[in-house]
């Protein structure tokens, strides 16, 4: 269980988050906002990667912050941004990576490819990843997120760049996760996450302004419509 409690973020004179207070227990999340509602700010924060103002994220109970290693062992994240080793191959960069979660060594091969698997790169595990077109670089940013199970999973437009057999097949894959796992997806996709998502969490201006389930927002938003409807009518033309 993931509990977000009290959580805001100041910028200077910006309040990117607000009073957060959400829990997330086993499933798939949906995480949706225009840019600059405050997304990439509560995912930084989910994964100990920037410091809130205030309020406090616990896993299991446990303050996350004070978990360290501990922390990083159950935690999977995919950000958008490619920053890729270009010079180094899919299956050194996955291996590098496990390393760093401390994976055992006899379990790295296995795991390397178990991942490599999970987002249809088994053919290219030795190619750079320089090489590598942006839906490729997409689904190896996906893959490492998978090393070692983790609990919980956070991934940040895991579709963008993707063809529409690769978007169906990381669906798929995500709500497969959520079977065992917290998942939570921010993304601007939102035929993606309607049929999967647990619950839907709708962010503006930093505040969450929602978080039901799909077939609740529709019939509160865009009755007889669907999700996508539900977001045009919260935020019209906003990006």
């Amino acid at each position: 269980m993931l509990e977000i409690k009290n959580i805001s973020k100041k910028y200077r004179d910006k309040q990117a988050l607000q009073s957060l207070n959400v829990t997330l227990e086993t499933g798939v999340y949906a995480l949706l906002g225009p840019n600059g509602a405050g997304k990439s700010t509560l995912m930084n924060i989910l994964t100990d990667n920037l410091k809130m103002t205030s309020g406090a994220v616990l896993w299991q109970g446990r303050n996350i912050s004070k978990l360290g290693k501990d922390f990083r062992r159950i935690l999977g994240y995919a950000p958008q941004q490619q920053g890729l080793y270009e010079d180094m191959t899919l299956g050194y960069f996955l291996s590098y990576l496990a390393a760093l979660k401390e994976i055992p060594k006899k379990e790295v091969l296995a795991e390397v490819e178990r991942v490599a698997q999970a987002v249809n790169l088994s053919e290219q595990i030795h190619r750079k990843l320089g090489s590598f077109s942006g839906g490729m670089k997409q689904r190896a940013l996906i893959a490492q997120a998978l090393l070692g199970n983790p609990k919980l999973v956070v991934l940040d437009e895991p579709t963008a760049g993707l063809d529409p057999k690769e978007r169906i097949r990381i669906r798929n894959l995500v709500q497969k996760l959520g079977e065992s796992a917290t998942v939570l997806v921010a993304t601007h996709v939102v035929s993606d996450i309607e049929t999967i998502a647990r619950e839907v969490m709708i962010l503006k201006s930093g505040n969450l302004i929602a978080k039901d389930t799909s077939e609740n927002l529709i019939e509160q938003f865009a009755p007889g419509q669907g999700l996508e409807e539900v977001y045009l009518s919260i935020f019209g033309g906003e990006g």
